[in-house]
């Protein structure tokens, strides 16, 4: 589990990647959908911008992301809004996940600051948000469409996968934020030998229970909101899992070897447990 903190300059380019390929198809989905919908339901457009609007100055009062960053969580709340409107929405699991990551990053931050793994106090950048978020955001942008042309299955597996990648996102945080602070050897996983706390690739057994614990809160806040299954929440909250020894797997294999930085490490995680969700859901989708 991979702390955001880590910068490979060298690798630079692929948080540049993430952002061109993420932030402009948020922002054109957001600009059609709009457009579509101001004909029919303008108070669905106005809550979407005043919403994602009043997310991203919340999170740069807080300081938990830069400016840029905090524009990029902005669109993406928007985006999320738009293809969940009303009160049955995608931002509640997102909220969980901003509250938990919020919280954990701050934990202990005195013990973090000692070890050197402590958050910027500018918060995350654009590239951080996009990495962790942007999955969960573009698994959600084809669900009206699939409603409308597909029936209901297509989109609870979106919906799925969206929620997977949630929890991915929010385990993946918890995990590296409080296992450092609540003690226990870290071990890198390829070779399960103790390593430094901070190392790319370890976990410790305390930092996967916060992690796992984190994966089930942001499913359990989605299961009450969509009124999800209890297979569907299994689904999710497994997804979740696969994605955070996934980031662990490439962080001790490839992140060590500054073959790929944190922001892909991040975004690999992420499809990842949303690749699992669209599986496993289709899957049983299919036997029905």
């Amino acid at each position: 589990m991979t702390l955001d903190i880590h910068d490979r300059r060298p690798l630079h380019w692929q948080s540049q990647l993430i952002l061109l390929l993420i932030v402009p198809l948020a922002g054109v989905f957001v600009l059609l959908e709009s457009i579509r919908l101001l004909p029919v339901s303008p108070a669905v457009v106005a809550q979407a911008l005043a919403i994602g609007t009043a997310f991203a100055l919340l999170v740069w009062i807080l300081r938990a992301a830069t400016p840029a960053a905090s524009f990029t969580g902005g669109l993406f709340t928007v985006s999320l809004y738009l293809w969940t409107p009303g009160w049955r929405i995608a931002l509640w699991p997102l909220l969980a996940l901003f509250l938990l990551t919020f919280a954990a990053t701050r934990f202990g931050r005195s013990r973090k600051e000692k070890l050197g793994t402590a958050e910027g106090k500018r918060g995350r950048a654009a590239s951080q948000v996009a990495a962790n978020l942007g999955v969960a955001v573009i698994a959600g942008i084809p669900l009206s469409a699939w409603h409308v042309w597909s029936g209901i299955h297509p989109g609870r597996v979106a919906l799925i996968a969206c929620i997977a990648a949630l929890s991915e996102a929010t385990a993946d945080t918890l995990s590296s934020e409080l296992g450092q602070v609540l003690g226990g050897e870290p071990r890198l996983l390829t070779t399960l030998r103790p390593v430094p706390t901070g190392t790319d690739g370890a976990i410790s057994l305390n930092g996967t229970l916060a992690g796992a614990a984190g994966a089930a809160l942001v499913t359990a806040v989605a299961a009450f909101v969509f009124h999800l299954t209890f297979g569907e929440s299994a689904i999710a909250f497994a997804g979740g899992i696969v994605g955070l020894f996934v980031d662990s797997l490439l962080g001790a294999a490839l992140e060590r070897r500054a073959w790929l930085n944190n922001d892909a490490v991040n975004a690999l995680s992420t499809f990842a447990a949303a690749l699992f969700a669209l599986w496993a859901s289709s899957a049983a989708y299919s036997r029905l």
